[in-house]
């Protein structure tokens, strides 16, 4: 192999719909690449799209995406620059086609294959009456995807193609495919594998393993607009996390940790193609914004495979009290006693989710310092019980009610919510298939999974560092929880994860000996009654969470404030515990 073709170079250009619409231009013009990959869909995501076409006839995959391309395909085209996404969302043929339009408009030539196979909608009465436990779903869904891997995309770029679109692949794969494409890695490659999901997950969300939403933002360089990051893959599935040169932003040991941790929930991350046993990743400093990922180890993946279904859940409504000064809750409590004497009573609807959100202090020296908030949300299958009907009792009680009333916002309407539910399906049922630029269609061989012949199942965990520093003695201090470790939390259907990670062996040796699952509950009381799952990663020095039910049933239909559970790990960071003096020092 000659020496170009020893490193790989991978560049995110989105994390997620939405996302700066100028990476592209600055990953491609920033500095050498080979790989432009941008991951566009969350659980959410499929959902938001459904509803987009739904409302508007419109495309069912990133708008997004097209204006990026129409930037910066002419030199990726110069540059032999290749580009794998998922943006294909909902309708990846049709994304696929939108670009054939652009490059002819752009005088442009170019192979754009699209891959499909994952919409299994069609199908679940199919699957059903075969047994599977897709039967248990609770309403009629309006969406349903599989997960595909990356053999997909491998096939794809085998096949001459310049673009890449996806469906909904797992976010690791966008990395996974191109790495697995230029090393020649065969199907039971898991160590590869295993370390290009990593680092796939690294990349995925763009700058926020560059700094973005890191708990030590102050050591941040230039966090107005942090670069987006890129890895230099080696052929053992190894990689240097960097940006390019003179980009803002941070690449460390601490930026790659807070990323590896995000929305994780046992070391054993499964994907389609592997299991990647993430308590054996190491990582290393290799120089200013550089951090080598090695080490990691895989196994087959299970039988089954992850499918995305969504289900409209019904309407809902919210309105916020703002309360002022003194006797808040019993403001509160006069607000809600009439409200719901207005509209018949709690129980005349499906759901009622009463929030008080104290953000008043006594003695406030402004007006907003001295204010919190009731937020009513209300949830039913009849669209006019939530609608105007509801929002507009809440404006008859403006002169009629605690003294200082108002609300955040005017009366409005309802909107329809979502429900995320995830299910299994085995991975043979799932037909990937490739479409090239000709209309070719080329099936995807299925992985060897777990189960297979001579897939093998052993795992090595001789990478594990045993970490024998003791547990810090001496003086304590009460002090936040922040003052000395970094949080990433996110969340995962209804679940919330927040990971935790020191930034020495003596501070691991306190986090996994003080963080039980216990005395999170008491840091985090919204968990206490919740079952709280608790998972090591020394060579990570992080102890991860997961706290099912959290979020209910999945950020759509969440009514917590925060719905995703983006501050969960800031919260808990800013809770007080004794810590020793040696630590805090």
């Amino acid at each position: 192999m000659d020496d170009s073709a020893a490193v790989l170079r991978i560049a995110n250009c989105s994390g997620f719909y939405g996302d700066r619409l100028s990476a592209a231009r600055e990953m491609v013009e920033g500095g050498p690449i080979d790989f432009l990959t941008g991951d566009y869909l969350a659980e959410l995501t499929m959902l938001i799209l459904w509803k987009s076409a739904q409302r508007t006839g419109g495309t069912g995959y990133a708008l997004t995406f097209l204006r990026q391309m129409e930037e910066v395909v002419g030199t990726c085209l110069d540059r032999g620059i290749r580009v794998v996404t998922n943006a294909g969302g909902l309708n990846p043929r049709g994304l696929a086609e939108r670009l054939r339009e652009l490059l002819g408009t752009l005088g442009l030539s170019a192979q754009v294959a699209h891959i499909e196979g994952d919409d299994l909608l069609g199908r679940l009465d199919e699957l059903v009456a075969s047994g599977h436990p897709l039967a248990h779903i609770p309403s009629k869904p309006v969406t349903a995807n599989a997960y595909l891997g990356a053999w997909g995309i491998v096939d794809a770029l085998a096949g001459g193609a310049d673009i890449v679109v996806c469906p909904r692949v797992t976010d690791a794969s966008l990395v996974v495919g191109p790495a697995a494409w230029h090393f020649g890695w065969g199907r039971q490659d898991w160590d590869a594998l295993a370390g290009a999901v990593a680092v796939g997950h690294i990349l995925e969300c763009g700058a926020q393993a560059t700094g973005g939403n890191y708990s030590f933002f102050s050591e941040v360089p230039d966090l107005t607009r942090p670069g987006f990051p890129l890895a230099e893959v080696h052929a053992d599935g190894s990689a240097v996390i960097t940006k390019h040169p003179g980009t803002g932003g941070l690449v460390s040991v601490g930026t790659v940790t807070a990323q590896l941790l995000y929305e994780i929930g046992a070391p054993d991350y499964v994907n389609p193609d592997v299991v990647a046993c993430f308590d054996t990743i190491r990582l290393e400093p290799e120089g200013p914004d550089r951090v080598l990922v090695s080490g990691v180890q895989g196994r087959p993946a299970p039988a089954d495979t992850k499918v995305s279904i969504n289900y409209l859940g019904g309407y809902r409504n919210s309105m916020s009290f703002v309360l002022t000064g003194l006797d808040i809750e019993a403001k509160a409590a006069a607000a809600e006693r009439a409200l719901f004497d207005l509209l018949g009573g709690k129980d005349s609807f499906a759901d009622v989710d009463t929030r008080l959100i104290r953000t008043d202090r006594a003695d406030a020296p402004t007006n907003e310092e001295a204010s919190a908030q009731l937020r009513v949300t209300v949830k039913d299958p009849d669209p006019a019980k939530v609608g105007r009907a509801f929002s507009g009792a809440v404006t008859e009680l403006a002169l009629a009610n605690y003294p200082g009333f108002y609300t955040t916002s005017a009366p409005g309407g309802e909107s329809s919510y979502g429900v995320f539910w995830p299910a299994l399906v085995p991975s043979d049922i799932v037909d990937q298939v490739v479409v090239g630029a000709d209309g070719t269609v080329t099936h995807v061989a299925p992985t060897p999974h777990a189960d297979a012949p001579g897939a093998g199942t052993d795992r090595w965990v001789g990478a594990v560092h045993a970490r024998s520093v003791p547990v810090p003695s001496g003086p304590t201090r009460r002090a936040p929880l922040g003052a000395v470790f970094g949080a990433r939390s996110g969340d995962k259907g209804g679940n919330a994860n927040v990971g935790v990670w020191a930034r020495s062996d003596a501070a691991y040796a306190w986090l996994e000996a003080e963080l039980t699952v216990d005395r999170l509950r008491e840091l985090i009381p919204e968990a206490a009654s919740l079952d709280v799952r608790r998972y090591e990663l020394p060579n990570l020095r992080a102890v991860n969470f997961v706290v099912v039910g959290l979020l209910g049933v999945g950020v759509a239909s969440s009514t917590r404030p925060d719905a995703q559970a983006k501050s969960l790990g800031e919260f808990l960071r800013s809770r007080y515990v004794e810590l020793p003096e040696a630590l805090l020092a």
